[in-house]
């Protein structure tokens, strides 16, 4: 069995550190998606549109996506304090 064929295995702290640093950078591009869905929105039949729906769910992904930045940066917390006491030392 050549190198290159073997499976390549992982440590699973730093497979989850990584795949949490993934989420950290989709959410900007998740939360964009989900604040521009009112727009795509069909108006309703009556002549002026009831904003009050969009205003309640405008602010409900903004409170879910300071509460997943929240929950994302404390798990994060612990390895960029890991990597900025490695990295200070040099």
């Amino acid at each position: 069995m050549s190198a290159s064929a073997r499976p390549l295995y992982l440590a699973r702290e730093s497979y989850r550190r990584r795949r949490l640093m993934d989420a950290a950078r989709l959410l900007p591009i998740a939360g964009a998606v989900l604040l521009a869905l009112p727009l795509l929105w069909a108006p309703e039949p009556a002549p002026e549109r009831a904003t009050a729906h969009d205003t309640v769910y405008l602010f409900g992904v903004w409170l879910a996506l300071i509460l997943a930045a929240a929950a994302l940066a404390r798990r994060l917390a612990p390895a960029m304090e890991e990597d900025r006491g490695a990295g200070g030392a040099g």
